[in-house]
């Protein structure tokens, strides 16, 4: 009886330890699947939404979008494109908004809500893609002769020119790039030697304010005072005559693509 009992007994231990090693087989899989899937995102999630001090940036890359976000904060989504840095080259964008987004692939994304001056173009946009503006100091002293003349011999000089094509280094009269354009309307309407680079005439000259602003004035354009990428004949309310892509023409100066560095006198215009 006593070997009887001893092997019954050494069966139904082994049937518990069988029993314990299926049960432990059949949580394997199931606690894989939870690790994997604890780390994945199925959706995009707000983390955070604030207002922050109204904040000037630049594009830093011209392949980014402005974005219209949409859903909920557990369930964000990224609707629209609304506007294409590209076209936007010298625009200053105001944040006033920030956005933190954990997207899909796990990764801590940062969002600006972005207004260009005029109100007219908005958006969400990755951080990555912009710049703070710099506002470097600028001189107000003349570091060339400022010549005499009159703003009607400026003007008439710059309309005569209307509809001639840019050229890149175009120093005219058949073709013009921006600061061949105003270098030559000054030296033939009233003698005034500019310097050729739209830099150039930038840092030659008094600086005057948008509100002091006359007509004949030089309008200039970038991203900076230190890196002036276009300049104009500046006309008076918000117009100016230029010579950009489409040949010289006569356009406005507050509009989103042009973001202004400020004004110059070469002349004392009567």
């Amino acid at each position: 009886m006593t070997i009887l009992h001893k092997g019954w007994t050494l069966i139904m231990h082994m049937k518990k330890i069988g029993l314990a090693i299926a049960f432990a087989a059949t949580l394997v899989p199931a606690i894989s699947l939870g690790t994997t899937t604890a780390h994945a995102n199925s959706t995009n999630t707000i983390v955070s939404t604030s207002n922050m001090t109204d904040t000037s940036y630049i594009r830093k890359s011209a392949t980014g979008w402005t974005y219209n976000l949409g859903g909920t904060a557990s369930s964000m989504t990224f609707g629209k494109k609304t506007h294409y840095l590209k076209n936007y080259p010298n625009t200053t964008w105001h944040a006033t908004k920030k956005r933190y987004i954990i997207k899909k692939n796990g990764v801590k994304y940062l969002y600006y809500y972005v207004t260009n001056g005029r109100k007219t173009a908005s958006g969400w946009i990755w951080h990555g893609y912009l710049q703070k503006k710099n506002y470097a100091h600028t001189t107000t002293t003349s570091t060339s002769t400022t010549g005499n003349g009159t703003y009607a011999s400026i003007y008439s000089q710059a309309k005569a020119l209307l509809g001639k094509p840019y050229v890149y280094g175009g120093n005219g009269p058949s073709s013009f790039d921006c600061s061949g354009f105003t270098k030559y309307v000054y030296s033939k309407a009233i003698g005034q030697t500019l310097p050729r680079t739209a830099q150039q005439q930038y840092n030659a000259y008094t600086h005057v304010s948008a509100k002091n602003a006359q007509p004949g004035d030089l309008i200039f354009f970038g991203t900076s005072t230190g890196n002036i990428t276009h300049c104009g004949i500046y006309l008076g309310n918000n117009k100016m005559i230029d010579a950009q892509l489409r040949g010289v023409v006569t356009e406005a100066t507050n509009v989103s693509w042009w973001h202004t560095v400020g004004y110059a006198r070469p002349a004392t215009l009567s």
